[in-house]
């Protein structure tokens, strides 16, 4: 159970993130929702709290823009002034395969948002979640990391654009971030781990273009072979609850269980390289 505990989620207006609230929710935890459209995150709130029957101070929407390091700054200035702990930061929002677009810091949509954003979000709100140790982070990935290739040279594609391999890019950028924030934060009564939720029938892939007369047979596919938002947010809320990962640092799960991942998610040279990189690009001076 999580009674007492305080959960960010990220992206929790809908699919996973929204499923993933609502199964904390029924653990008596007390839920943040991080989205970006403030009225939509407010009509998910609506239905998780008809779902799950939870009084409206367990579930709190907030706006955050990933795309805009300014409003990840003014989230977490508020998240610290009012909140007296932070026991989970869920990792999960994310940008699928987009047309390419650029954050309004300038940086790569897919990169900007679902590996940039969240680096700061979680700097800025390390100390609390310290203070409210044994506390925990979970990086929302994708097996589709595999694709991925990360070119120091390139890391906003501007000189090239492929939207499949921004997004595998951004997901391996994901595990290496993982991977190096648990190798900072070991000993400090603060767990990082990673999962990847398989294919779930979600609107990430919004920006994916299936032909008019193939949609009805690609729906009935998804429907049968494709898992629930519910059934993708298992293992989110897993490693946000379970005392089974009581102690377990830098892992990957898929379905509750640790995976094994390729030898590039967890190359300890890429990842304190990339976290170098990616503390000049969001402006972290240490």
């Amino acid at each position: 159970m999580m009674n007492g505990k305080t959960v960010i989620v990220t992206g929790a207006n809908s699919g996973i993130g929204k499923a993933t609230a609502a199964g904390i929710l029924k653990l008596q935890g007390r839920v943040i929702m991080a989205c970006r459209d403030r009225s939509r995150a407010e009509e998910a709130a609506r239905e998780i709290r008809q779902e799950t029957g939870a009084e409206s101070a367990q579930l709190v929407v907030k706006q955050l823009d990933l795309a805009s390091l300014a409003s990840v700054h003014t989230f977490c200035q508020d998240i610290i002034k009012e909140e007296p702990r932070l026991d989970v930061l869920i990792n999960n929002a994310g940008v699928y395969q987009c047309p390419y677009t650029k954050t309004d810091d300038g940086f790569e949509m897919q990169f900007g948002v679902n590996h940039l954003g969240h680096f700061l979000l979680t700097h800025l709100l390390l100390d609390l979640l310290k203070r409210s140790a044994p506390s925990r982070v979970v990086v929302v990935s994708s097996k589709l990391y595999k694709q991925g290739h990360i070119n120091f040279e390139d890391l906003s594609s501007e000189q090239s654009y492929d939207k499949a391999s921004a997004y595998s890019r951004s997901k391996l950028a994901n595990l290496l971030f993982t991977c190096e924030l648990a190798r900072r934060l070991e000993g400090s009564g603060v767990a990082v781990n990673a999962l990847t939720p398989g294919i779930v029938r979600t609107n990430l892939g919004r920006h994916v273009q299936v032909p008019v007369l193939a949609k009805p047979l690609f729906n009935l596919l998804s429907w049968g072979l494709f898992k629930s938002p519910e059934e993708g947010a298992q293992t989110s809320v897993y490693l946000a609850c379970s005392p089974d990962v009581d102690g377990v640092q830098g892992k990957c799960y898929a379905d509750c269980k640790p995976q094994i991942l390729l030898d590039k998610a967890t190359d300890e040279e890429v990842a304190s390289k990339l976290w170098d990189i990616s503390e000049v690009m969001v402006g972290i001076t240490t």
